[in-house]
């Protein structure tokens, strides 16, 4: 049964009348400010108990800031995990953006990702995965600023919106990862 069908109490298909409101759109929206609001709350309290989180964005967007390592590691999508090691993590809505502190092979870096890039927030200790549909339309009208920069050549003397700093000395933090979210996603019924 495709998702414009549905079954009656008749027992048969019918097909459902085709929406002059953007329900879908309205969804999306919502579950996004889910995510925000999770990670403005982070941000401010840090994560209780054993929350953590996977955000899964697009790293071939132009206007996500990683270090060109990592975008060469994963050139279209990436998913990293807030737990035991990140910091600064800021949500900026006037600039539609998320940016955090994490740390790839010791080396301490600044992404900067456009919610419009992300596809995907989980939280493991409750279950609870959200999918996002890309904004693949808003792709054509990005441009890039011209004093864009990768977070491993940020001069902050140039840049005091954005601090690199050195990851919080703790030993019991690991590093930061990245992992798959298939362990999360539906699937089909045997």
């Amino acid at each position: 049964m495709s998702d414009d069908d549905h079954t009656g109490q008749d027992g048969f298909e019918h097909e459902l009348p085709e929406s002059l409101l953007p329900y879908d759109d309205w969804v999306e929206d919502a579950y996004r400010e889910v995510m925000l609001r999770a990670i403005e709350h982070v941000a401010a309290e840090g994560l209780p108990g054993a929350h953590h989180f996977y955000l899964t964005f697009r790293t071939n967007r132009p206007d996500v800031i990683i270090p060109a390592r990592l975008r060469a590691q994963y050139p279209e999508e990436m998913t990293i995990v807030l737990q035991h090691q990140f910091w600064d993590l800021a949500l900026d809505r006037d600039k539609n953006i998320i940016s955090v502190g994490l740390s790839f092979g010791g080396v301490g870096s600044i992404l900067v990702i456009p919610v419009s890039a992300i596809t995907a927030f989980a939280d493991p200790h409750i279950r609870m995965a959200l999918r996002f549909v890309s904004s693949m339309q808003d792709d054509e009208d990005i441009e890039i600023p011209e004093d864009a920069v990768e977070p491993d050549d940020i001069d902050p003397a140039h840049h005091p919106e954005v601090r690199i700093e050195e990851p919080p000395a703790d030993e019991e933090k690991k590093e930061a990862e990245v992992v798959s979210l298939a362990a999360f996603r539906k699937r089909p019924p045997t």
